[in-house]
């Protein structure tokens, strides 16, 4: 597989809300920093290497970003980096955005955001990004209570005009139900691959019968989680990416979007090489076999742990 020639239209396409986006899209998590997203002493990203990787996944056809006003480091912010970037937006950009968490200037994590305080994140997405609207906001949570004031709150931007469609992120499968109750669903982004659990199959299952896009993090990294892809890969993907002579993280992001049509993938970093590997795994595909193989891997074998 020639990974310099494949563009991320070879992944096919999903429908995000009113939007049509490549199926693999990029994550900004990682674009900040060397080393693990979010630890103190993270080495910020050159600016200029930051820059040239985001233009790069746009001419190699990426028309989906992930990205948080929480993604920073001690010198850099992913939204400041895309809007840096890629301002005048292209027309068929969509750019999704969490909200919930929160993080100081020091970079420590603050308490989950109440209804009252998710407008300012939103305009705090808003005004680093430089746009009058954003295309898609996932409320980010952690737990299993009651999420209806939270989103609630964020309905009510979208009826402003501020925020397009809604998302969710990190839920448990009832949140989806509650959420819909009050304002239309569009995606829910949740951490999933090989060994994904019980739980986890399960929201991407609902997922797929109400047609909305099913956004895995973590698919590259496992139980790497922020610090990034692990270095223990069982052999079993090993000897798959062997025969097809393609890296195990694309092995990983291949079966993962052949989970269904609607799982849309977000692989980050700000290394230029494995960017375009990642946009060529959308091109990759696995024989049913391999697919079984890689389907019957549990936790611990080098895989992905559950939520």
């Amino acid at each position: 597989m020639t990974s310099q020639t494949i563009p991320a239209t070879a992944s096919g396409t999903w429908t995000l809300g009113d939007r049509t986006v490549n199926r693999i899209g990029f994550g900004t998590m990682r674009l900040p920093q060397h080393g693990e997203a979010f630890a103190p002493d993270a080495v910020p990203r050159d600016r200029d290497q930051a820059i040239t990787v985001l233009r790069r996944a746009i001419e190699l056809g990426v028309n989906h970003i992930d990205t948080a006003a929480f993604y920073f480091s001690a010198l850099r912010c992913a939204n400041e980096l895309i809007n840096r970037a890629l301002a005048p937006y292209p027309d068929d950009l969509v750019i999704a955005t969490k909200v919930g968490p929160g993080r100081d200037p020091s970079g420590a994590w603050l308490p989950h955001a109440g209804p009252e305080q998710l407008r300012g994140q939103v305009e705090e997405n808003l005004r680093r990004l430089g746009r009058d609207h954003l295309d898609v906001v996932n409320l980010r949570i952690v737990g299993a209570d009651s999420i209806a004031d939270r989103f609630g709150a964020l309905a009510e931007l979208r009826d402003a005009g501020l925020v397009r469609h809604l998302g969710l992120s990190n839920i448990r499968p009832h949140h989806l139900a509650e959420a819909q109750a009050i304002a239309p669903v569009v995606c829910v982004q949740n951490m999933y691959g090989i060994g994904a659990s019980p739980e986890q199959e399960e929201l991407l299952r609902l997922c797929g019968e109400q047609r909305l896009a099913f956004v895995p993090f973590y698919s590259i990294a496992g139980s790497g989680r922020t610090a990034g892809a692990s270095t223990d890969d069982s052999s079993t993907v090993h000897a798959i990416a062997r025969d097809h002579g393609v890296s195990t993280a694309q092995v990983r992001l291949a079966w993962t979007l052949h989970r269904g049509p609607h799982v849309l993938a977000i692989p980050g970093t700000g290394d230029l090489g494995h960017l375009i590997q990642n946009v060529a795994a959308g091109a990759l595909r696995l024989s049913e076999e391999e697919l079984t193989v890689l389907g019957s891997l549990r936790p611990g074998e080098g895989v992905a742990h559950g939520s």
